[in-house]
């Protein structure tokens, strides 16, 4: 069996929240395999030390660093106007930028829901429909990070879990809406996985991972990519308006 179809090379991608964590293992795995790949971050400061890393590296793929907040729609149009401009078009949007804070519901305020929404959810809007042009030239492809927290709740983290939920959603009807035109839309719903956020929110350290684990309860970052750098391929092409959950071993479940 050839292994082509896995293959993003060739491609131009947007990952948005590709400072750390996740989004820039996203980022550093396409570049890997021959994407070009911008990289976006709310602070230019954070995304530059990203692009110059794979640009500097011997993969294959380069990268632009474009400072973009998600819920800014002119600095979205721009991004996308950045992309294109630097790479000639785009092919796959990876839709990772997120945030949260802890909170019991009774103490979270209208502005700190309407924030974790607006990042999480609106954002996503945004990215989508202003890549939506490039994506339909080319028949491309729209990965979205939702999280576990939008399937089954996640208390202190309600206003995480109901945009992430949003997302998912989304994810669906998008991918009928735009099956017809060539676009894949997919999403992938995390667990935990040992990123700077959870660490300083969870107290869980990367280096507690062990990849030798099948029943471990945390995953690594690159594990993540490996699954979006799936569902951008060819490989998944009979995949569409799913969400995928990557979690390992639930901590409800025990292993004989």
């Amino acid at each position: 069996m050839t292994t082509d179809r896995f293959a993003v090379a060739g491609q131009t991608a947007i990952v948005t929240g590709a400072s750390s964590g996740i989004g820039r293992a996203i980022a550093e795995r396409f570049a890997e395999d021959g994407a070009d790949v911008a990289v976006c971050s709310r602070e230019q400061d954070n995304v530059d030390p990203v692009a110059e890393e794979i640009t500097e590296s011997d993969r294959p793929g380069e990268a632009l660093a474009v400072e973009c907040d998600v819920t800014d729609r002119e600095a979205v149009e721009a991004l996308v106007e950045a992309t294109v401009e630097e790479f000639g078009g785009i092919d796959c949007l990876v839709n990772n930028a997120g945030a949260s804070f802890m909170a019991g519901f009774d103490d979270i305020s209208p502005n700190g829901w309407g924030t974790i929404v607006d990042i999480n959810l609106t954002g996503t809007y945004h990215c989508t429909q202003a890549a939506a042009e490039h994506l339909k030239d080319g028949g491309g492809t729209v990965i979205n990070l939702s999280s576990v927290a939008g399937q089954q709740g996640s208390p202190y983290m309600s206003h995480y879990g109901a945009a992430k939920a949003g997302v998912s959603n989304l994810t669906t009807s998008l991918a009928y809406e735009w099956a017809g035109k060539g676009v894949r839309v997919n999403c992938v719903a995390p667990g935990f996985v040992a990123t700077p956020g959870v660490e300083q929110q969870m107290g869980v350290s990367a280096d507690e991972v062990d990849r030798e684990e099948v029943d471990r309860r945390i995953g690594e970052s690159e594990e993540i990519a490996d699954l979006v750098q799936f569902l951008a391929s060819e490989a998944s092409s009979f995949i569409v308006g799913e969400t995928i959950t990557a979690r390992g071993v639930p901590d409800v479940m025990e292993t004989p």
